[in-house]
């Protein structure tokens, strides 16, 4: 174990846990004084949970009205600390209803309705407050801060009814100049986002203006109108319900039918703006608004409908159709499995599945094919696999399935080649989505027999169907067997016998796909020795071949996902500089179907997929079994792949990437966001990179890839996050009020069930942040980071222990977390002292900065110290002594901070042999290095002459 000086005094980490918290009182106990009490040192404590549940209870026990007016009072307090202003208000308006002029009560209320935005209300209960207690200053500070408030707001109020109005001017002036107009627009759209101006807008008959704009002819007007209704729209149920009927849903989906991929897209996030109000997801505080109670379940499902219209529409564009799945993808099924309501995805399911198999069924090189982009059939086939993974239990899946089934069986035609072709392209979605389902219905009878007399076609639509389809066929190894079996030659004789580039590309991925199945294993290669490279090769070329259209050339890139596995043809891609920037260029286009085989890819070149740990003693076993071993390449070695990583950092990769992450599409699916961030956590490895991946704007790209999508996915990202953090300026790497945002990632790694390494790097980076500002100590305390980083003081890995405590230096300087040194009932001063007795100088000088931050804030602490241990005098007199100037300094401080702070502990000090240390000290001839601690020790000396402790000698 770690000896520590005084490790007798050091209570095991079990029993200091337990001692943050005060043991609860049983609930059953009927004295209702004594739970207000417990409350008031839970309170004290800085554990509100509790401190709640106690005044709670007591409410429930008690019927005197003057010790109720308390209870409410006291648990308006809490509320407050927890930021639950809603209630705080509530509580304390319970307690002044018993006493009017219970001053507390008052300036809680007016605290918590300050804060809701009802400046007006706050600002009469503080003008209450001061005429009870005239010489109070916080009430007339309040009061003064307060006025001013309030005649700024009434001051914006003003101007924003004159600029509203100036806007409705321009706008329906037809003399006004284009560009005058435009301009005029575009504000409107700043001041539907302000409350003052949003209401202002819709009062004064702004919905019918906003409808005159939308039937111009002129996109940017059209934009420009459904971004203000968007704005008008965010966070408020009313305005939404109103504006849902007044512009009525028909227009909103005419309007994202239109062929403009902007304009689309501006109406599509209308369209999610009032889902959003409606469902209660965008919540903005609105004092009256919680008054209404709207139902709105009945315009949910209106919407859902309309949607599900809009997929089989011919009117729609394929941009249009687009943001249809994209919405439904979005709201239909369940973000969070948890939540037990699933009933969107069955209606769906139900009413809309076979329309979303319609999509997926269109075949884009025949003429009556549905209007679609590139990306409409994959958002389709990720839209049915939600809708799966959705499904709660077996009857709702064979419900599913069945219906797929039927639809499928039905579209066989032995005099319709046609109809053949549309149910082979439908299983081809389908594989593309719910994997298992698209096994299942490869079996069906007729599929498999029609796949192969597809291949064998002389059409070559008929032929590309196929391939593509036997390509998503070759999903799991096991599942594959008819396809390895006879799917390797059929896709040979394709590519031998062919003229067609489209259809060879795509017969070599099929190849590719079915050549990888052996992964990273080494010894499981499928092909021959240089297969592998040659089929690389030739991917290789079709990549940067110009003259193929690109959704040809992405077939290249899904070839190279699966031929990467291979450490040779990974080291020969990255070699080969017009290939890889091809691969970039290409994952930038407005195909976004490429997106997952490009970042497949880049996790294969930089080794950051799962790799299992190889137990020595197993794979004895293995080989004495004759069982196979995997093998790794000689290529995958570290060495290898850290030069792999160098050249794609040089190569531009990172603006690949956060490209790749600003995607606003159902395709960027949380399984690709997961690749993305194991690709990142590989590039940041080295922090000599790490600047560079800064300044390409990789921090910015991590944040929301650690927010959102699979756990693993964000634990990796948030992990980036930490590396960049640990030895970056915050303020360069993430500028503004983004770094705030990177607080909860890194917070969430401080998790004993994550690595070790995780921990460590996670406490460095909040240490980085803590060290900056007041509002970041401040966040890191509210993602409640501090119980964390106080049982990593206690960690046995050294480094651990010495991160959490200098990340607890750095956060000390907050008076919240000062208070919770000065609470009753706890080891944290202990557990600090008994730190700056340690051997290891970075831990001691960390606990001893702690130390000395915490005795010049707070003179109880000072009096306390000496209280914890009965070793604080020789821990002080070893940080004076110690040969580290930076622990002297500290430590002389700490003197400093107690002589000051009484007497009496200034006797102590005089008692022992600190007042040696101390005179040595400052005796010493004045030295730059030492300057500062020399007149430390002399103005202590000086502060004991005071006292009348020491006499001056001459």
């Amino acid at each position: 174990g770690y000896k520590t000086a005084g490790s007798q005094d050091l209570p095991p980490a079990k029993r200091y846990t337990k001692g943050l918290h005060f043991q609860a009182l049983s609930l059953e106990m009927a004295d209702p004084i004594q739970l207000k009490e417990e409350g008031n040192k839970f309170f004290q404590a800085n554990d509100y949970e509790r401190a709640i549940e106690s005044y709670t209870q007591a409410l429930k026990l008690i019927s005197d009205k003057k010790i109720q007016a308390v209870l409410y009072r006291n648990r308006a307090a809490c509320y407050l600390k927890k930021e639950n202003y809603v209630q705080a208000a509530a509580d304390a308006t319970k307690a002044i209803d018993v006493d009017t002029s219970d001053v507390k009560a008052l300036y809680r209320r007016c605290q918590a309705l300050e804060k809701l935005g009802k400046l007006d209300q706050a600002f009469k209960d503080v003008q209450r407050c001061a005429t009870i207690e005239p010489k109070n200053r916080t009430f007339q500070e309040t009061l003064r801060r307060l006025g001013i408030e309030i005649q700024k707001t009434l001051h914006t109020q003003f101007s924003t009814d004159s600029r509203v109005q100036k806007m409705f001017d321009i706008l329906l002036d037809q003399n006004s100049e284009k560009e005058k107009r435009e301009k005029a627009a575009n504000n409107l759209i700043v001041l539907s986002r302000e409350d003052a101006g949003a209401e202002k807008i819709f009062q004064n008959n702004g919905i019918n203006l906003l409808l005159q704009l939308m039937d111009s002819k002129d996109p940017e007007m059209v934009i420009s109108a459904v971004r203000t209704l968007s704005g008008l729209c965010s966070g408020h149920k009313a305005r939404a319900t109103s504006i849902l009927h007044l512009v009525g849903l028909n227009k909103i989906g005419r309007i994202m039918a239109m062929d403009h991929e902007e304009i689309a897209l501006a109406a599509c996030n209308l369209f999610q703006a009032i889902i959003d109000s409606l469902t209660g997801e965008d919540k903005k505080e609105h004092g009256k608004e919680e008054a209404l109670v709207l139902d709105t379940k009945k315009d949910l499902k209106m919407i859902t409908v309309y949607l599900l219209d809009m997929l089989v529409n011919k009117k729609v564009s394929g941009h249009g159709r687009d943001q249809a799945l994209n919405l439904l993808n979005k709201n239909i099924p369940r973000e969070d499995l948890r939540n037990t309501d699933h009933s969107k995805t069955l209606f769906v399911v139900d009413n809309g599945l076979k329309k979303i198999l319609k999509v997926l069924g269109e075949i884009p090189d025949l003429p009556d094919c549905l209007p679609m982009t590139e990306n409409t059939q994959i958002t389709a086939s990720i839209l049915m696999n939600k809708l799966y993974d959705d499904l709660r239990c077996d009857p709702e899946r064979d419900n599913y399935r069945k219906i797929c089934e039927e639809y499928i069986t039905g579209m066989f035609d032995p005099n319709n080649m046609q109809k053949n072709l549309h149910a082979i392209q439908t299983v081809s979605g389908i594989l593309q989505g719910p994997v298992d389902l698209g096994n299942r219905l490869l079996g069906l009878q007729g599929v498999m027999e029609m796949m192969v007399a597809l291949c064998g076609s002389e059409n070559e639509i008929d032929q590309l169907i196929a391939v593509e389809a036997l390509i998503h066929a070759c999903t799991k190894l096991s599942r594959a067997s008819f396809i390895i079996t006879n799917g390797v030659n059929m896709l040979k004789e394709i590519y031998k016998k062919t003229k067609n580039e489209r259809i060879k590309i795509r017969a070599l991925v099929g190849l590719c796909k079915l050549g990888s199945s052996g992964g990273t294993d080494y010894g499981l290669r499928q092909f021959a020795e240089g297969s592998t490279e040659k089929l690389a090769k030739q991917c290789r070329k079709w990549l940067y071949n110009q003259n193929i259209d690109i959704r040809t050339r992405k077939w290249a890139i899904e070839g190279l996902a699966y031929l990467t596995l291979d450490a040779d043809v990974k080291d020969d891609f990255i070699e080969d500089e017009p290939a890889l920037q091809a691969m970039f260029e290409l994952s930038k286009t407005s195909d976004k179907t490429i997106l997952y085989s490009v970042a497949s890819t880049l996790v294969n070149c930089t080794n950051s997929y799962d790799v299992k740990e190889v137990i020595p003693e197993l794979v004895q076993l293995a080989k004495f079994s004759k069982q196979h071993v995997p093998e790794e390449h000689p290529k995958d070695k570290k060495d290898f792949v850290l030069k792999r990583v160098k050249r794609l950092l040089k190569a531009g990769v990172i603006s690949t990437l956060a490209c790749m992450v600003k995607i606003d599409s159902a395709i960027l699916t949380d399984a690709a966001k997961e690749l993305l961030a194991r690709v990142f956590l590989a590039l940041c490895e080295d922090p000599k990179d790490r600047g560079t991946i800064v300044a390409q704007g990789g921090g910015k790209a991590l944040i929301p890839l650690a927010l959102e999508g699979t756990d693993v996915g964000k634990v990796k990202a948030a992990h980036a996050l930490a590396k960049i953090a640990a030895v970056s300026n915050p303020d360069t790497a993430f500028p503004g009020e983004r770094v705030y945002e990177v607080v909860r990632p890194l917070v969430s790694l401080l998790n004993t069930e994550l690595d070790g390494l995780q921990n460590f790097e996670a406490l460095l980076g909040l240490t980085n942040f803590a060290g900056r500002s007041d509002k970041l100590r401040q966040k890191i305390i509210k993602e409640k980071a501090l119980p964390d980083i106080e049982n990593y003081m206690f960690e046995n890995h050294e480094q651990i222990r010495q991160a959490a405590t200098e990340c607890m230096c750095n956060l000390v300087a907050n008076k919240e977390v000062q208070e919770r040194f000065l609470a009753e009932g706890n080891d944290r001063l202990k557990l600090v002292v008994l730190l700056c007795g340690e051997d290891e100088e970075r831990l001691q000088n960390a606990a001893a900065g702690s130390l000395a931050m915490l005795t010049s804030s707070q003179k109880k602490l000072c009096q306390k110290m000496t209280e914890v241990t009965t070793q604080w005098t020789e821990i002080l007199q070893r940080l004076c002594l110690s040969e580290n100037l930076e622990i002297q300094h500290r430590g002389v401080v700490i003197a400093h901070n107690l002589i000051s702070a009484d007497k009496e502990l200034a006797k102590k000090l005089v008692e022992c042999e600190m007042l040696e240390i101390l005179t040595v000290t400052g005796k010493q001839e004045n030295d730059v290095k030492k300057q500062h601690i020399i007149d430390i020790a002399r103005d202590a000396l000086i502060k004991c002459v005071n006292y009348g402790l020491i006499k001056p000698v001459s």
